[in-house]
């Protein structure tokens, strides 16, 4: 038996038709190498097992998920993997070659697994997940929206990001308290951002914290220069594209004469 752990924001998906619909969702023509975050009970895992083009490795940390699917899917236990994806060196799993993510993500995790995510931008093409709507609805929003934030723009910057489908609270055990959004993350064309991504990250972030102030405000401190004529700096972050935050870190480099 296999009791839903509060602690772990363990919901196990019941609704078989649902799950259908999230593993049709990963594109066709990608990479076969695939890791499933947090199977459970295996709802996803039944399916994505039919499909016999994928490597697939299961992360589970659940000792209880980890003995029912070994029990209830022959053949998984040479390919699951036992721990915590947050604390896995991905480049490990695959021998550096390029993979996806498929899973339905505990609601309290999912920010730090998205950015697990920008830490291996070189190797991961696509992200299949449910996460909770708002958070869903989130990292999908475009500039001007009042919920773009600081993963909207970074998971932005490397991937095209599209909202897919609403699932209700009764296609869980137990029934969470909110809706829940199942999107995909696409893999853009992008190489590099121009900028140390490291600064790029720290721009996103400090705009953001204080987003109800001007640019010109918040990220003042990390300037050399006036920037009073520069427009960017008239905004409030949420109205600023990916483009235009790269812009704003090059700026800010060359401001102190990188």
């Amino acid at each position: 038996m296999v009791r839903p752990k509060k602690h772990l924001g363990q919901h196990f998906l019941t609704d078989p038709g649902i799950a259908k619909r999230i593993t049709d969702s990963l594109l066709p023509g990608g990479s076969s190498n695939l890791i499933e975050v947090g199977p459970g009970k295996g709802v996803l895992t039944e399916f994505l097992l039919s499909e016999k083009d994928f490597n697939l490795l299961p992360v589970e940390i659940d000792q209880e998920s980890v003995d029912y699917l070994i029990d209830h899917y022959p053949g998984i236990e040479s390919k699951l993997i036992r721990g915590d994806f947050l604390q896995l060196d991905l480049n490990e799993l695959f021998g550096g070659e390029s993979f996806r993510i498929i899973g339905n993500f505990p609601y309290n995790i999912s920010s730090q697994i998205f950015f697990k995510v920008l830490d291996y931008t070189d190797q991961i093409t696509e992200v299949v997940c449910m996460v909770q709507k708002e958070v869903a609805q989130r990292i999908s929003s475009p500039p001007g929206n009042k919920t773009y934030g600081i993963l909207s723009v970074l998971l932005q910057s490397w991937y095209d990001i599209e909202y897919l489908f609403t699932v209700g609270p009764g296609s869980f055990f137990p029934p969470p308290e909110v809706q829940s959004g199942v999107i995909r993350l696409t893999r853009n064309k992008r190489k590099d951002l121009g900028v140390d991504p490291a600064k790029f990250k720290q721009v996103v972030k400090l705009a953001f914290n204080q987003r109800r102030k001007m640019l010109r405000n918040s990220v003042k401190g990390m300037l050399n220069v006036d920037v009073m004529e520069n427009v960017l700096f008239q905004r409030r972050p949420e109205q600023l594209s990916v483009e235009d935050f790269i812009l704003l870190t090059r700026f800010i480099e060359e401001s102190h004469g990188k």
